[in-house]
């Protein structure tokens, strides 16, 4: 039984973590405490740490490197994470990572940690790196970068990318293509960032509590949908939860 959550902020991202934190309250009986960012004040260690998880290749399983730039590099994004982007790391190296600085390991409470870092875990099945939303256990990671990028975007969003790009040679601004495809999907820093995040978070604590990764059914919070429109659908119609686990969470409300 999870009695406790400590919640970690992800400052630099859109994200409203009291939000997230006060619509746990309603939905869990453990207590839930919001905490500042847990890379904040990071060791002379975790800058290597960081840069050995670094996925170099979409088909390599190898990750890292400790070349002085790279961890250099590193060390600027620990103190000023808004110089971040553009790279993915192994989601379990950086879960192992942080496992090592919580201040507790007691199996009853629960640590959840937003990152502005996209993370990923290695596909054996097809020999490829997959951007994921969260990665599951303790403590549990949920990229904020990866609710925008991780799920596939609709058919069309990519189509009106390759168009734009055979006629100027360039990508498309972000606002071409949202302007341009019919459909749901979410985008970097959209305002439904914070609702959408509830789900996955909630998700987060419910396989600890219980052993369940996500649910199968594709319009519960509690499912991991690998597409942008069944994520809108998951995580911002109704109804919140399957039957199942509507009665878990007491609530059937958002």
């Amino acid at each position: 039984m999870i009695e406790q959550l400590s919640l970690y902020r992800a400052p630099t991202t859109v994200t409203d973590c009291r939000a997230i934190a006060d619509w746990l309250r309603e939905h869990i009986a453990a207590e839930v405490s919001l905490e500042d960012r847990l890379l904040d004040g990071a060791d002379e260690e975790l800058p290597r740490e960081f840069a050995r998880a670094r996925v170099l290749s979409p088909y390599e399983k190898d990750t890292g490197s400790e070349l002085l730039g790279i961890v250099r590099y590193e060390e600027r994004v620990l103190s000023e994470p808004e110089r971040g982007g553009g790279v993915i790391y192994d989601g379990q190296a950086v879960q192992d990572a942080l496992r090592k600085r919580l201040p507790t390991d007691s199996l009853d409470h629960a640590h959840v940690v937003l990152l502005d870092r996209v993370l990923g875990t290695w596909g054996d099945h097809d020999g490829r790196w997959h951007k994921r939303v969260s990665v599951l256990g303790q403590p549990a990671l949920v990229s904020v970068p990866g609710l925008y990028e991780a799920p596939a975007k609709p058919k069309a969003y990519y189509e009106a990318q390759q168009r734009h790009a055979l006629v100027t040679g360039d990508p498309p601004p972000r606002e071409v293509l949202e302007n341009e495809v019919d459909g749901e999907f979410l985008v970097e820093d959209d305002p439904r960032t914070t609702d959408a995040l509830k789900g996955y978070v909630l998700s987060a604590v419910h396989y600890l509590a219980t052993g369940e990764a996500f649910c199968e059914n594709e319009r519960c919070r509690l499912s991991n949908p690998h597409r942008q429109p069944s994520v809108v659908t998951a995580q911002l119609r109704e109804p919140a939860f399957c039957p199942e686990h509507a009665a878990m969470y007491q609530q059937n409300c958002r």
